[in-house]
């Protein structure tokens, strides 16, 4: 090799000098050996990838480097041009590194090869090289909602993909791939709620006034047998004050909290026997000043003792089914006292305007000590928080039952560096 090695004395320093990478003042003076540049270790190591000649690497194929006999890579680096690191897996004794998630089609790569020699020299190598396109007929997209703008600290994340993913290990693809950032950082994981659907909320709420961005890095990366990832549109939320509303169906009161101080306290009527409402966390899913509520829209028949068709106002949606929080003026006589609605929670009408001029969508009402049952997670609005965390996890392709996240699926969810 036309290189000329360091002594042996220094190779744990230059372990130390390639971990913090180039520029680190580890170990000594200028004058030190491991202050000059690394040698070019072309002819140390061998590539799986094209080597110029307008060959392009075939992105199907996992990226390989390997070290001659007598060497070993101690570092590998493979990122494309939007700046997206490829995870790789470097074998213990330093003899290869494999990619282990698949490359992006149609891109161009920065390849960072650092390896040391038999005498503990460092040496060095950088290629580039483009991946080709993909021949896959079908492009999985993902849209993300809700729609930008603020929202309340129990709002989730939601990706609708553009086509069914149903295999666990092309799920875990896509999951890795679609990512989100909070500020301030919260822990959260996404949830698959069928083929095509999933869900993404924090360990806990949201917290106040965070920043929350959500982009996929889905695009030109193949997911499995001709499909292959497309470009979706990235989402921005804020987040607002942390709302909540804790009602107390047994005590016909709904409690208010803004920040985790309390600045209302309203009485309420809820479901009578029946037509109970649910327990558990909804989160609000919109304000509608006026709404003509009819007994036939939740299975109640024309003429029945129960049929009704009233005109509501100041009514906060919780449910898709029809479940609000309004004015209810006709039955004032019964809020703090009784329960005489069918399902939903009824104040006055100075109260249910008070509460639709204190809430935004995304904010969390919370039922206990109902006799209905428990929010559905999925399917009537957002109970996804009626999951334990645990729970939630298992809906996760990347974690297993009764494991923790691996370090790497946290770190994902963490703010970028400014």
């Amino acid at each position: 090799m036309s290189h000329s090695p360091s002594p042996r004395t220094v190779v744990g320093c230059t372990l130390l000098v390639i971990a913090l990478g180039a520029g680190a003042g580890a170990c000594g003076s200028d004058d030190n050996p491991l202050a000059e540049r690394p040698y070019d270790a072309t002819d140390q190591i061998s590539f799986n990838g094209p080597t110029g000649d307008g060959k392009k690497a075939d992105p199907d194929k996992p990226l390989e480097v390997t070290a001659d006999d007598d060497d070993r890579i101690t570092d590998v680096t493979a990122v494309d041009a939007s700046g997206r690191y490829v995870a790789g897996r470097l074998s213990a004794d330093g003899s290869r590194w494999r990619s282990t998630e698949p490359l992006a089609a149609n891109a161009r790569y920065t390849l960072r090869v650092s390896t040391e020699d038999e005498d503990g020299a460092p040496g060095r190598r950088v290629l580039t090289f483009d991946t080709g396109k993909p021949t896959a007929q079908k492009r999985l997209t993902a849209t993300f909602g809700p729609k930008a703008g603020t929202y309340g600290v129990g709002q989730p994340i939601t990706a609708e993909l553009s086509q069914p993913v149903r295999d666990p290990a092309q799920r875990a693809v896509v999951e890795r791939a679609l990512k989100v950032d909070s500020t301030p950082y919260a822990a959260g994981a996404w949830h698959w709620v069928d083929d095509k659907e999933l869900h993404f909320r924090p360990k806990d709420y949201w917290p106040a006034h965070a920043t929350v961005r959500v982009h996929s890095n889905l695009d030109g990366i193949k997911v499995g047998d001709r499909l292959w990832g497309g470009a979706s549109k990235e989402l921005k939320l804020t987040i607002g004050d942390r709302v909540i509303a804790l009602t107390d169906a047994a005590a016909h009161s709904m409690k208010i909290y803004k920040n985790d101080e309390e600045i209302n306290q309203i009485p309420v009527t809820t479901g009578k026997p029946g037509f109970d409402t649910r327990n558990g966390v909804k989160v609000v899913l919109g304000k509608e000043y006026f709404v003509r509520m009819r007994g036939t829209s939740i299975g109640i028949a024309e003429g029945s003792s129960d049929s009704y068709d009233l005109p509501v106002y100041y009514a906060t949606r919780v449910t898709w089914s029809g479940e609000y929080v309004h004015a209810a003026p006709w039955s004032v006589g019964s809020q703090g006292s009784a329960n005489v609605s069918h399902g939903c929670t009824g104040m006055s009408t100075a109260n249910a305007e008070w509460f639709f001029d204190h809430v935004r969508e995304g904010d969390v009402v919370q039922v206990v000590n109902s006799a209905g049952k428990t929010m559905e997670p999925f399917g009537n609005g957002f109970g996804d928080w009626n999951l334990t965390w645990e729970k939630w996890r298992e809906g996760s392709a990347l974690t297993k039952k009764g494991t923790q996240a691996a370090p790497d699926e946290e770190a994902r969810l963490r703010p970028q560096s400014v």
